[in-house]
């Protein structure tokens, strides 16, 4: 009888058991029944993909509908689709010896952009510079062997012409005078021999700068547009898809790759080689025919002069365009700067067509404004009388004397 109520409890304990852990509502064991389904959550526009494998199920969400691209994407696009077909991938060839004077070919490689529809491309003249071979491939991947119809070493640049290429499409070529910092700009080239890459940035500053071989280059356009070997000559484009200049250079303090710091020759400088390039068949450079010293303080209080910035005449060429305009140059020896001897009563000249020069670099700046044959008013010193000099420019080329 004692036995019973135990037994009794054991009993309930059993069935409670049984129903709680092997039984559910349904009638399939609960430790064995499936979680119940969910419906993925999906965002608005989307849609999610079952992927079954050995794996496992996979449940993807994918865009229902092609992107849309937002203003600014657009506008990239745009960019690209215009300027493309233009930007040609140029590679040179020189022949270098070995030390046992074999032939050794070497390649080198830039980037340029198509002028017209009769094949004539601009790039720098260092892409190609004392090359034997130059071929040039478009953007649809066509290949043909250039000729070198012009090279400008003083503004670096270079005319190249392909034959029998149709349908090519001409870049649209814009102004740089008015160019402001911030604007926004786009690279197109081949960095590394990567064929129709481009970049995007700002334009940083307006500045003058040394190009590749020492030469000025006025108001070269900086960017921080990446800009890598390989970019040499490519088209710096404007938010139109506009050339506004031609990569040239990058600041990279040693590095082989870009450091945001790049520049551009503006394109109004181009405009003015090829118009020379058209009529005369070669770059007519203007020139005084004159050497000059800068002058700064310190040498100006030294030797007397009337101001104390400007650009003292040395020496004048012989027959020269200065000379012509009755310039003068030194005639007596102060002193020495460095190596340099300084000669003392020439002409000192503080400004040109108005315009202050303060140095050999503002007067360059000057000069590059102008073409041979232009007529330019020359204030200057002589002595301490300060007077205007009326000098028509002349045509430098490489047959004259040079100055030192």
């Amino acid at each position: 009888m004692k036995l019973r109520p135990v037994l009794l409890v054991i009993l309930i304990l059993s069935a409670f058991y049984y129903l709680t852990t092997h039984v559910g509502s349904s009638g399939t064991p609960w430790l064995q029944r499936a979680a119940p389904a969910t419906t993925p959550t999906t965002q608005p526009g989307t849609s999610t993909t079952a992927v079954n494998g050995p794996m496992g199920n996979f449940q993807l969400t994918q865009a229902s509908a092609a992107p849309a691209y937002d203003t600014e994407e657009q506008q990239n696009i745009a960019v690209y689709k215009k300027a493309l077909p233009s930007v040609v991938n140029i590679t040179s060839t020189a022949v270098a010896f070995d030390f046992f004077y074999g032939a050794v070919p070497q390649q080198g490689q830039g980037s340029g952009f198509i002028l017209d529809p009769q094949g004539h491309i601009l790039t720098n003249n260092h892409v190609i510079d004392n090359a034997q071979r130059v071929e040039v491939t478009l953007s649809d991947k066509r290949k043909f062997k250039a000729t070198v119809v012009g090279v400008d070493r003083g503004h670096d640049l270079a005319l190249l012409q392909i034959n029998n290429a149709n349908n090519l499409q001409p870049a649209t070529l814009s102004e740089s005078t008015n160019l402001i910092v911030g604007q926004r700009v786009y690279a197109l080239g081949n960095p590394f021999g990567l064929s129709g890459t481009m970049t995007r940035g700002i334009i940083s500053a307006i500045r003058s700068i040394r190009g590749p071989n020492n030469n000025p280059i006025e108001d070269a356009i900086q960017t921080d547009a990446a800009v890598n070997p390989g970019n040499s000559g490519e088209p710096l484009l404007n938010s139109r898809g506009e050339v506004i200049g031609i990569t040239t250079l990058i600041a990279n303090n040693g590095a082989d790759q870009s450091s945001g710091i790049g520049f551009a020759i503006p394109v109004n400088t181009a405009k003015a080689v090829i118009a020379d390039f058209a009529k005369y068949g070669r770059v007519r450079r203007p020139s005084l025919d004159i050497a000059t010293l800068a002058i700064g303080p310190d040498i100006a209080e030294q030797i007397g002069l009337a101001a104390d910035y400007g650009v003292l005449v040395q020496r004048v060429l012989p027959g020269g365009a200065a000379e012509k305009a009755g310039l003068r140059g030194g005639t007596e020896r102060a002193g020495y700067l460095g190596n340099i001897p300084v000669m003392t009563g020439g002409d000192l000249i503080v400004a040109m067509d108005g315009q202050e020069i303060t140095n050999t670099q503002d007067l360059a700046a000057a000069m590059n404004s102008h073409q041979a044959g232009d007529e330019v008013t020359l204030t200057v010193f002589r002595g301490r009388r300060r007077m205007d000099v009326k000098v028509k420019l002349s045509d430098a080329t490489e047959k004259q004397e040079r100055l030192s």
